[in-house]
C-alpha cells in the first residue's frame, strides 16, 4: 500500500472473512474483473484450506493478473511471449540486469522450484533474448528438495549465478560455491539467535559467502524491495494495457 501511494497508484484492500465460501470469493473476483476502475488484482495467498488455490488464481482476468499466477500468463512467459510475470522472479532478473552481471552462456543454479519463484525465474533466465520475454540465455539448472545433498554441492559449485529460494536458513555455505559467484538470496525466515533475539535470515550463510561472492543480496533489504517494485511495474503495464492477449 505504501509503495502504491508513493508511485501514484490508487489502491484498496478488500478484506473478507476466512469462512467465506469459494463461490462467494470467486464472485468478488469476477466483479473486480468487470470493474473498469480496477487495473490490477492481487490475491493474498494462501487461500483458506477449503478453497482450490489454482481455481482462485485462474479466476483473475489475465489482463489484471499483476501477480502473474493465472495459467494464461504462466503459459505465455513459458512460451517466451510477453506476459504479466510473478514479481519476485522479475525482481531477481532486474537485479541481475541492473548490476551488469553477464548471463549469456553462464551457469545459473536455482535452488527451489516453486511455481511462484523458482520455476518462473528459471524460465526467464534460460529463455532466448531475441524472443518477446527478452530472456537471459543462461544455462539454467534447478535443484529442489529431492536433490541429494552431495549432488546439490556439485551443482552449486558450478554456478556463476546462484539463486536460492528454499526457506531453509543457511542452506548454502561458503564451501558450496566458487570464487566470484553472484548470489541472490530470496529466502527469508525468522529465527531466534543464541542471544534469544528474533531476527530475519536468508537461505545462504551471508557472512561466510561475503568473502567469496562477487555480488550477494542481503536479507532483509535485497530481493524484497525489488518484488514490491516489480509489482508496481506490473500494475503500470496492466493499466496501460501494454500486453496484447
Amino acid at each position: 500500500m505504501k509503495a502504491a501511494k508513493c508511485t501514484g497508484i490508487s489502491s484498496r484492500t478488500v478484506s473478507l472473512p476466512e469462512t467465506i465460501s469459494e463461490k462467494e470469493l470467486l464472485n468478488e473476483i469476477y466483479a473486480l474483473n468487470e470493474d473498469d476502475d480496477v487495473d490490477g488484482i492481487l490475491i493474498q495467498l494462501p487461500v483458506p484450506l477449503h478453497m482450490n488455490e489454482r481455481l482462485v488464481c485462474n479466476a483473475v482476468s489475465p489482463e489484471k493478473d499483476v501477480d502473474g499466477f493465472n495459467v494464461v500468463n504462466v503459459g505465455r512467459f513459458c512460451s517466451d511471449l510477453r506476459a504479466l510475470v510473478p514479481a519476485t522472479p522479475l525482481g531477481v532478473v532486474e537485479l541481475i540486469k541492473r548490476t551488469g552481471i553477464e548471463t549469456v552462456g553462464k551457469n545459473t543454479v536455482i535452488c527451489g522450484r516453486s511455481k511462484h519463484v523458482g520455476m518462473p525465474t528459471a524460465m526467464i533466465l534460460h529463455s532466448d533474448k531475441l524472443c518477446e520475454m527478452n530472456g537471459c540465455n543462461s544455462t539454467t539448472t534447478i535443484c529442489h528438495r529431492y536433490t541429494p545433498p552431495d549432488q546439490l554441492r556439485v551443482f552449486t559449485k558450478t554456478a556463476d549465478i546462484l539463486i536460492v529460494a528454499t526457506g531453509i536458513p543457511n542452506l548454502i555455505t561458503a564451501d558450496m560455491v566458487k570464487e566470484g559467484v553472484a548470489v541472490i538470496d530470496v529466502g527469508i525466515t525468522q529465527i531466534v539467535d543464541c542471544s534469544g533475539k528474533k531476527r530475519l535470515v536468508g537461505d545462504v550463510d551471508f557472512t561466510g559467502l561475503l568473502a567469496k561472492a562477487s555480488y550477494i543480496t542481503p536479507v532483509p533489504g535485497g530481493v524484497g524491495p525489488m518484488t514490491v517494485a516489480m509489482l508496481m511495474r506490473n500494475t503500470l503495464f496492466a493499466a496501460r494495457k501494454d500486453i496484447k492477449y
